[in-house]
């Protein structure tokens, strides 16, 4: 166990001592890694903020029906047991809301009463509106379509809204950025790969001479390897750390915009950064992807030494 430590201490040691030879490639290498991996960081953290935003709005969906104008109101009342029994099972407040009574709520929330008054007869027909309570998630939101169907085939109703249809556009839009930000991740991590690939190789390159010696004197290949790694994992880490740190900066202007706006609605949103698990989530993904961009470059370059 010891000597194994010792071996990855002396790998490390010598990744630090070329770093610090040529500081200036190793920072530019840092900062084209963290441009290509500060895009996926940043869509995962506004899906990580807007996952919650999106949970909370799919809660308590309504449902919304109207009656035929030509039922009468005895016909209109008779639907209260069948909805009931539609409903069973769910929790759910019905509302029944006579015409009379939509009319006085659209005169005084529309400022038009005198413009509404001049219709005469009112157009408005009776209704009910019911709340559904329990519904945590987008995928039970869809359960209210089921719902829906059976109560447009009750008799004497002329239409049926549910008002979560939105929010399964708003989760179908979510589902198509997390495969957008998903191709994008793939695209941009050969990116680095690449970039990663190409410093090590020209690392190798360099210390053509000094890796001959070292064969001559016997080091394993392990041994020779095990810098070249420590160097791409290194590079990794560091690109995304600097990655994350300009996207933390990010959100300090965002979040001033988003204030303003969400101001309006007496609102208090703004983003935040991902959790620290999350974090470390994505630096060990930079990372990892440093160490196998080394581990392609070293065994095809080393392969051609031996």
């Amino acid at each position: 166990m010891n000597i194994w430590v010792r071996q990855h201490r002396f790998a490390l040691g010598a990744a630090l001592a070329h770093v610090r030879k040529a500081p200036g490639s190793f920072l530019f290498n840092v900062l084209v890694v963290a441009v290509a991996l500060a895009l996926p960081f940043a869509g995962v953290t506004l899906l990580d903020n807007v996952r919650p935003l999106s949970e909370q709005l799919s809660v308590d969906p309504e449902i919304s029906l109207f009656v035929k104008s030509s039922a009468t109101r005895a016909e209109a009342e008779a639907l209260a047991p069948q909805l009931q029994q539609i409903l069973a099972g769910s929790h759910a407040r019905v509302d029944f809301v006579p015409r009379e009574e939509a009319l006085e709520s659209l005169k005084l929330r529309s400022g038009l009463s005198s413009v509404i008054d001049t219709l005469g007869d009112n157009p408005l027909p009776d209704s009910y509106v019911m709340k559904l309570e329990g519904f945590t998630s987008n995928a039970n939101a869809a359960r209210v379509d089921g719902i829906a169907e059976q109560m447009r085939g009750l008799p004497g109703v002329e239409s049926v809204q549910v008002d979560s249809a939105w929010v399964k556009r708003l989760a179908a839009l979510l589902g198509v950025l997390r495969l957008a930000l998903a191709l994008l991740a793939a695209t941009l991590g050969v990116v680095v790969i690449a970039v990663v690939f190409n410093t090590i190789r020209l690392q190798v390159l360099t210390q053509r001479e000094e890796i001959a010696v070292s064969k001559l004197l016997g080091a394993t290949n392990d041994f020779i390897h095990r810098p070249f790694y420590y160097t791409g994992a290194l590079l990794g880490l560091c690109a995304g750390a600097v990655a994350l740190g300009g996207v933390a900066l990010a959100l300090r202007p965002l979040n001033t915009a988003i204030a303003e706006f969400a101001r309006l609605y007496a609102s208090e949103y703004h983003l935040t950064t991902l959790p620290p698990l999350g974090l470390v989530g994505l630096l060990a993904i930079s990372a990892g992807l440093g160490l196998i961009g080394a581990m392609l470059s070293v065994q095809r370059h080393l392969a051609r030494m031996h």
